[in-house]
């Protein structure tokens, strides 16, 4: 199994331990002469640079949210002049302002080699032939994958998003055998190449690179089946760095954490106190050496779990479960909380659904109700009546096991939910009136 940096990605805890400190230090103590922001919050907390002699003093440190990001929007976090700066991302802005980073030429170069961990995690090498179908521009996701694709030699197809046909025609003439984009979009994909009149083995993939949106297992497994690809996920945000926080490995166990530039804790997202390894947990992130914009302790709100058992891969980094939800998407429906994602791992086993699924929460008669509508994966079983009841019994079961609710559940035909080239809204709550 190939390693791109065997130096840090099989490091004794001992060193990785002695490095994080020597890094956090460094990066505390330049964020609190650079950033005012930090010296404000860090004056205000009654803690100084010089107070973090351990990492276990990383707690003494306030939090950092995404409102701090907006709030100083667009230079106030930027701990360099604008001659430094390289280069600037942001987010979608959909909620208001966008939240806007910086980078210097010393963090795009940490960015490249994270990704080119990641992408080796995920099997590629020089030989191989990658298309990306993330959108290019603003959103970190395209450029990240990118960057780390070259640097590993391998043959980069920029299709960015949309244009299916399109996408698939290239896939096909060019010989693509990796693929990066959304899991909802790779569905999307086989669902052309279908209507096209492709078979999977027409196409030489192998790799699908899978991130920016949260998937399960059991969604994995159907875009294993459908492309005849080894899906892996990786993982990472904009405010820390893009994608290049973690990824899996070809063992599947987890996402290996880069924890020489990032250094991950857990918390209890009510209490905020740090909970032990192998409890889940949000998931709360310091860029150990990221200078254009410092981001320390940044509460991510993805739920997850760190497992520091060795993997078989021979990598010591860390491992982080695939994310559970957020804290601040999570459902509460008639007092039980229900994450998203265990509503696709229910969906996904089942053979007679097809991938694609909405989740609708809305008030009826002063209570909570949960309806999914899911496509089928044969348009014949809507015509058998008595087949689908048995169907629409079947899905209600399995979901009130997982979830301990009963959910009205609607079967509709293939390909009549809307369908997404980027971040797929699976959700609708009307209760608030929020989409995500």
């Amino acid at each position: 199994m190939l390693i791109y940096d065997e130096k840090h990605e099989c490091a004794s805890q001992e060193d990785m331990r002695s490095l994080q400190l020597s890094k956090l230090k460094k990066i505390v103590e330049y964020a609190y002469e650079n950033v005012p922001f930090y010296k404000k919050k860090y004056d205000a907390a009654g803690v100084k640079p010089g107070d973090i002699k351990t990492l276990k003093d990383i707690e003494r440190l306030p939090f950092v949210e995404k409102s701090d990001l907006r709030d100083n929007y667009p230079y106030g976090l930027a701990a360099v002049d604008i001659e430094d700066t390289v280069r600037i991302h942001a987010s979608s802005g959909t909620s208001g302002k966008p939240t806007v980073v910086f980078y210097t030429r010393d963090d795009l170069e940490t960015w490249t080699e994270c990704m080119a961990r990641i992408v080796t995690m995920g099997g590629v090498t020089k030989k191989d032939v990658v298309q990306v179908s993330f959108g290019y521009g603003l959103f970190t996701g395209a450029l990240g994958l990118h960057q780390g694709l070259e640097r590993v030699g391998a043959t980069v197809v920029p299709a960015s998003s949309g244009n299916t046909e399109r996408q698939v025609m290239l896939m096909h003439d060019l010989g693509v055998t990796g693929m990066v984009c959304t899991p909802s979009y790779a569905l999307h994909i086989s669902e052309v190449m279908a209507a096209s009149g492709y078979k999977k083995e027409d196409f030489k993939l192998k790799w699908a690179l899978l991130g920016s949106e949260a998937s399960t297992l059991e969604m994995h497994k159907e875009i294993s089946r459908r492309l005849g690809v080894f899906p892996t996920d990786n993982y990472g945000l904009s405010e820390i760095i893009g994608p290049g926080v973690s990824g899996e490995c070809l063992e599947k166990n987890g996402m290996h954490v880069n924890e020489d530039h990032f250094y991950p804790e857990i918390v209890d997202s009510e209490t905020l106190e740090a909970v032990k390894d192998g409890e889940w947990g949000e998931l709360v992130l310091t860029a150990l050496d990221k200078f254009g914009m410092p981001m320390i302790r940044y509460r991510t709100k993805d739920i997850t779990r760190l497992n520091r058992e060795p993997c078989k891969c021979g990598r010591t980094l860390v491992r982080m479960d695939r994310i559970k939800g957020r804290s601040d998407d999570m459902l509460k429906i008639r007092g039980v909380n229900v994450f998203p994602s265990q509503i696709e791992s229910v969906l996904m086993e089942m053979p007679e659904i097809g991938g694609q699924y909405h989740i609708t929460v809305k008030r009826e008669n002063f209570s909570d109700v949960l309806e999914v509508a899911v496509e089928v994966a044969d348009a014949n079983l809507l015509s058998d009546y008595g087949n689908l009841q048995k169907l629409v019994q079947k899905v209600k079961h399995n979901l009130r096991v997982v979830l301990q609710i009963d959910a009205v559940v609607k079967l509709v035909e293939p390909l009549s939910l809307k369908r997404f080239e980027g971040k797929a809204q699976r959700v609708t709550d009307l209760r608030n009136k929020k989409e995500f």
